[in-house]
């Protein structure tokens, strides 16, 4: 089958482990087609190199989401003078205003008649939540018609015409309490974002005369309820293409985290918010399955109006392998505690500093190893500089006797350098692996720590305990003496370390590998297909009424190559059985495609089909360069 695979700000051209994660996805599933559709909204990103794509990968296509919107293809003078300026910029004032009364306002239960405002498509009473959702839904399905039929969307929701709109639902009784205050700038700075939000509408992306774009793929595959998902909102809205929605961080929740820290103003916020909000409750609405990472995960988009009857759980798969050769623990009789990640706020590194220097006390001889690089936070370098700071005031350089050299108990160590050349060997290093979070999501650091077979101290933060799941000690957040007894307690018990090394090993191989996460997705594809009607977009055969006849070619059309004439299988194959399928004529110039089921006997045709499984199975597999072009195009 053909996959759509949708992503935002990461595969194919950025690191980071989004796009590693639709890496391993891609080239694990080698039996499907894959064509990528990429947004990147960071223009940094758009100059790195890009990664090298397998071959089953037949298609990317690339838009950004900053700077001036790409200029819309160019339409016929007949098209043009059929269209009319005036009707498409009435037609936007309709759809534009449904979609910002639908997220700006605040839904209520009573409202007088006649109050509704403008570009309202409903009357009489105020809506609910649910008639917000669809007014929401009437909005944007009508801007994205418009920009499929007229053009100009992103130079409409950049004009006066826009502000104006926006305006007169900020200043109206249901506007939201903290968009109320709105002045001009905050208004422009807000139609900008939406018109950045709502660049994928007006793409060219949803197949035309020579390219079927996502209207020919059998499944979207978006990588975030965002941005990424809106081209797979259209394609289910245009042909009915069924939509997958992962989440390993739920995009929501970072955009919340990432609005609080930014200098926007307090009416900016709110109205952002409220939009992705929207946004995210229509994806979920509208998405056949949703696969969040963790439980953390899930119940954010439960609270955000996911259906638990759609939801289910799919790890994301790690590979293992680089941590298969790291030594058992129960030979490690240190007293070296090891901290992974990137340093920012969130990790919480100074608690993590206190709880040490009480460790210090039960267990003069331990030491700290902290490892990682500052995060892209922007106060990550102050931050570590802060850390670096306080352990030299807590921890200044001892020396056993008077005449070795002080060191200080706690290091400060990077992955790659002379001590640590690969992220297993700091996991090596140490005989118990602490996280200090009070901020996480799935925690990575623990999975690995788990596949080296360490046991773990950690906070009780974003999915932590889920991922533990018994085989090692958890505490509150931000409170280090509870820290600083698991750690003593891990630090003087070998063999409670070694049982709870091997318990973690065994439960992350067999929940976090690449291999499960594959072996999930192969099956989701499969079930999801299966519950899709045939749409004529994706398949070809159709009959004299434009009905698809998705199953209309039998299974040894498809079977590339040249066929040995051996036994049985080749008679069956060569030689027409007395109740195999009629064959008819698809055209002139078409090749011959079998005709539709029909209800006559078949017993012969099914021994056919499975003997010609048989010849295909002893010949093994063959090259999908080795198919003929007419072969490939009709599959």
């Amino acid at each position: 089958m053909r996959i759509g695979l949708l992503t935002e700000g990461g595969y194919p051209d950025a690191s980071g482990e989004s796009s590693a994660w639709c890496d391993r996805l891609v080239r694990g599933l080698t039996g499907h087609d894959f064509e990528v559709y990429a947004l990147n909204s960071d223009a940094r990103r758009a100059a790195r190199p890009r990664t090298e794509l397998p071959d089953h990968v037949r298609l990317v296509r690339r838009a950004h989401l900053w700077g001036e919107a790409p200029a819309a293809p160019r339409r016929t003078a007949e098209r043009r003078g059929r269209v009319g300026g005036r009707r498409a910029r009435r037609r936007f004032a309709e759809c534009f205003g449904a979609l910002v009364t639908a997220f700006a306002t605040v839904p209520t239960g009573d409202e007088p008649a006649g109050a509704a405002h403008h570009g309202d498509p409903e009357s009489g009473p105020g809506p609910s939540a649910t008639k917000k959702a669809d007014r929401f839904a009437t909005g944007l399905y009508g801007l994205a018609e418009l920009a499929r039929d007229h053009g100009g969307v992103p130079a409409m929701l950049r004009s006066e015409s826009a502000v104006r709109l926006l305006e007169t639902v900020c200043r109206g009784p249901r506007a939201l309490p903290a968009a109320q205050g709105a002045q001009v700038n905050d208004l422009l700075a807000v139609t900008t974002q939406l018109e950045l939000a709502l660049r994928p509408l007006s793409l060219d992306w949803y197949g035309g005369r020579d390219t079927p774009g996502l209207g020919g793929v059998d499944l979207c595959h978006a990588t975030s309820a965002g941005a990424a998902a809106l081209p797979g909102l259209l394609a289910k809205r245009f042909f009915g293409t069924p939509l997958l929605v992962t989440e390993y961080g739920v995009r929501l929740r970072e955009h919340y985290l990432a609005r609080a820290a930014s200098p926007l103003s307090v009416p900016v916020r709110a109205l952002l918010a409220a939009f992705q909000g929207a946004l995210a409750a229509e994806t979920y609405a509208q998405a056949a399955l949703i696969t969040p990472g963790n439980t953390h995960a899930r119940r954010w988009q439960e609270r955000c109006g996911a259906d638990r009857a759609r939801l289910r759980t799919v790890y994301p798969g790690m590979d293992a392998a680089p941590f298969a050769a790291v030594g058992d623990a129960a030979a490690d009789d240190s007293k070296t505690l090891v901290w992974v990640g990137t340093v920012e706020p969130a990790k919480d590194l100074i608690a993590l500093l206190h709880a040490f220097a009480e460790i210090r006390r039960a267990e003069p001889a331990a030491t700290l190893r902290i490892v990682g690089g500052p995060g892209r936070d922007p106060g990550a370098p102050g931050y570590l500089a802060h850390c670096r700071a306080l352990a030299a005031q807590l921890f200044p350089d001892e020396a056993a006797d008077a005449r070795t050299v002080g060191e200080s108990p706690v290091s400060f160590e990077e992955i790659g350098g002379p001590g640590l050349p690969a992220p297993a060997d700091a996991y090596a290093s140490g005989a118990v692996v602490v996280l200090s979070s009070v901020i996480e999501g799935f925690p990575r650091s623990l999975v690995e720590a788990m596949f080296c077979g360490r046991a773990t101290v950690s906070t009780d933060a974003g999915a932590v305990c889920e991922v533990i799941g018994g085989t090692g000690l958890v505490v509150p957040p931000r409170n280090p003496r509870a820290l600083a007894e698991a750690c003593a307690a891990l630090l003087g018990d070998p063999d409670r370390r070694a049982r709870l090394g091997a318990a973690a090993r065994a439960r992350a191989l067999e929940l976090f590998t690449v291999e499960q996460n594959t072996a999930a997705f192969r099956g989701i594809y499969l079930e999801l297909i299966s519950h899709a009607p045939a749409r004529p977009a994706a398949c070809r055969t159709q009959d004299a009424h434009g009905v698809p006849r998705p199953f209309a070619r039998p299974a040894e059309s498809h079977v590339p190559g040249r066929w040995a004439a051996t036994g049985t299988a080749t008679r069956a194959v060569t030689a027409p059985a007395p109740r195999t399928p009629r064959w008819a004529a698809s055209g002139a110039g078409r090749p011959a495609v079998p005709a539709a089921a029909d209800g006559g006997g078949d017993a012969g045709g099914a021994e056919a089909v499975q003997d010609v499984g048989q010849a295909v199975r002893r010949q093994g597999p063959t090259s999908d360069q080795a198919w003929p072009a007419r072969r490939r195009e009709q599959w």
